[in-house]
């Protein structure tokens, strides 16, 4: 076994037995022992790749730092709509920095401690174990805004915020506070994100994830188009105008844009399945996916990108 394969299969095994004695509180928390996502595979965002690039010299050249006379922040801050890339750029920069990566959904964690009472200190003296043994990670907090993310429905004044936020910054401390692991955050609500978070020795490094529209939308979807013929084996699309498909909508977010391409290739599947005469992907099949889209965004209006299937 290579020391990478050693690394992985130790992660895995360590996190499985954290979870089996934590589980259910612990259930926010997820791991990728081997993320296996590029930077090359997320369309645009050439800003937010280049700051955490170099965030990552912090595990893969620590002493360039040093020879700048500088160090690296303790945590970055992904700032940015729901949608925009954040989580997918976290798990880049594991995969660039050959590190396991380990996503904290914020909002489901606070909810399970929340419910879980007497537990809490057992579960950060176990998060703090854990980290200790484990092999370097990416560690990524995802919707450090809490009380608005939409997993528990926005503003929650009913959740007891102190408590809450201590156990937050207590888990974020210990975290950052093993050197070897990189630290990440995320959030879709700048405006009420607590000063805490974001003072010295914490997410103390801000990056805006903004997608340029339309180059970023296009490049991300004409990857996943590549991707969906890479899976199939086949060709799939014909000449596409992604310009014009694209320039007549800006609400979407490059997620929703993901989930409006694969629905067209699940209408053809669907086609293709009642046995009638599936042709390749035309533009005028994006276009008429994205009118569905605006229709169904018009009557059930979600918050930050929406869902939509």
């Amino acid at each position: 076994m290579t020391e990478r394969s050693i690394q992985i299969e130790r992660a895995q095994n360590l996190w499985n037995s954290f979870l089996r004695k934590h589980d259910p509180v612990a259930r926010g928390a997820q791991i990728s022992a081997d993320p296996g996502l590029a930077f090359d595979q997320i369309g645009g965002l050439s800003g937010p790749k280049e700051e955490l690039l170099t965030y990552a010299c912090a595990a893969t050249n620590p002493d360039v730092y040093q020879k700048w006379g500088t160090f690296p922040p303790s945590g970055l801050l992904l700032i940015g709509s729901v949608g925009s890339g954040k989580s997918l750029l976290a798990r880049a920069l594991a995969t660039q920095t050959e590190t396991s990566f380990v996503r904290v959904n914020v909002p489901r964690m606070v909810l399970d401690v929340v419910h879980a009472g007497g537990k809490v200190g057992e579960l950060i003296q176990a998060w703090s174990q854990t980290l200790d043994e484990m092999p370097p990670l990416t560690v990524l907090f995802d919707e450090l805004e809490f009380s608005q993310a939409q997993e528990i429905g926005t503003l929650r004044p009913d959740l007891p915020i102190g408590p809450i936020m201590d156990f937050l910054l207590e888990i974020v401390d210990r975290t950052i506070r093993v050197k070897r692991h990189l630290v990440i955050g995320t959030t879709s609500h700048p405006d009420t994100l607590r000063p805490a978070l974001v003072s010295p020795g914490r997410f103390e490094r801000l990056v805006e994830v903004i997608p340029i529209f339309p180059d970023d939308i296009i490049e991300a979807l004409q990857i996943h188009a590549a991707e969906a013929e890479k899976r199939a084996g086949r060709p799939l699309f014909d000449e596409i105008a992604w310009e014009k498909a694209v320039g007549q909508h800006r609400d979407p977010s490059i997620g929703d844009w993901v989930r409006i391409l694969h629905a067209v290739l699940r209408r053809k599947a669907r086609c293709d399945a009642a046995g009638e005469n599936a042709v390749p992907v035309t533009t005028v099949d994006v276009e008429h996916e994205v009118r569905r889209f605006k229709q169904a965004l018009g009557r059930v209006r979600a918050a930050e990108g929406g869902m939509y299937v």
